[in-house]
């Protein structure tokens, strides 16, 4: 079997992934930084390197001898503000992480983007991997997607270059071992009863073993420097919302959140990172979300080309809640 670098394992999607590279029979080498934490991960057989995006000498330590090398790294925000930080660990990161793959002779790159690389959708149609990236024009543009978008640049031009690099984007994640938790906070107040209601946007609910297997499939027939979409199924926020609480045995939320209130919380949220810098809640495009319905992505170019082949989101949502109660966060 082979031997696997991952970037990012502590992360719902990276921890997923390498628990299926372990159950595959393959051996995982995983980079960390010195603060990241990985006890949830304690009982998976992972060799832990400590290495820094910012360091190109150390990751190239790390992926040498590496048949693969997932970089799934990132760091998320809701921030509007396009930040340092974003840029240092999405665009920067990427930057160093091509350096080093070149570098250390690595003979394939699967790069970890995202959904809000690729676009929203202009005529109502889900969006394919052809659809252009129009988030800024349309006022729907953070500084976790702007550089999400900048990085692809690179991982494009590095594929242009000549290197062995198929980039994966991933649409809204569900699943176990998300110890923030990330996009499972939806689940958890779902469940809580703390959703203050329903909007109409949509979105792309997936399973995230499904896309860690999506991801497999890409290292093995992904062809060089194109991206998949690996997603799940379109649906509402009210119609997620109603199947977590029929997964959880718990009322859905019952109200429509009015676009009118929904805009002043957004703009209170704007307000305070202006004042503060610190992260909000929310704020005007994470509202703007909410009320999106182009929001949209079709998954077939993986499903023809790779093999791709997601299934239901309930049994996403059903260990996703397990999970959380087993690590007391329900």
């Amino acid at each position: 079997m082979s031997h696997v670098v991952l970037t990012g394992a502590s992360g719902l999607l990276g921890a997923n992934l390498a628990a299926l590279l372990l159950e595959s029979g393959h051996s995982v080498r995983a980079t960390r930084r010195g603060t990241s934490k990985v006890a949830h991960l304690a009982h998976l057989p992972i060799d832990w390197l400590t290495a820094d995006l910012g360091d190109t000498a150390s990751l190239e330590a790390a992926f040498r001898g590496a048949e693969v090398v997932f970089h799934c790294a990132a760091q998320v925000s809701i921030r509007k503000a396009v930040t340092p930080e974003l840029v240092r660990a999405n665009v920067e990161g990427t930057r160093h992480v091509l350096a080093a793959v070149r570098a250390a002779g690595v003979p394939r790159l699967v790069y970890t983007s995202t959904v809000g690389a690729v676009g929203l959708s202009p005529d109502g149609k889900p969006c394919t991997e052809e659809s252009r990236w129009n988030f800024k024009e349309l006022g729907m543009a953070d500084g976790y997607v702007t550089t999400k978008h900048q990085a692809e640049l690179l991982v494009q031009a590095a594929a242009a270059q000549g290197l062995d690099v198929v980039t994966v984007n991933p649409c809204y994640l569900f699943g176990p071992y998300d110890a923030k938790p990330s996009s499972g906070k939806l689940i958890v107040d779902v469940v809580r009863g703390k959703a203050p209601g329903h909007t109409p946007g949509m979105n792309n609910f997936v399973d995230v073993r499904d896309v860690a297997r999506g991801m497999l499939l890409a290292w093995h027939k992904g062809r060089r420097g194109e991206r998949y979409i690996l997603g799940g199924e379109n649906l509402t926020y009210r119609d997620i919302m109603h199947r977590i609480a029929k997964v959880a045995g718990v009322l859905p939320p019952s109200r429509d959140v009015p676009r009118w209130a929904a805009r002043l919380l957004g703009w209170a949220g704007d307000a305070h990172e202006a004042l503060t810098g610190a992260e909000p809640l929310l704020n005007s495009v994470t509202i703007g979300y909410g009320y999106c319905q182009t929001f949209q992505f079709s998954s077939d170019k993986a499903k023809a080309e790779l093999g791709y082949a997601p299934g239901p989101i309930e049994p996403a949502i059903a260990d996703a809640i397990q999970w959380f109660r087993a690590h007391g966060m329900l």
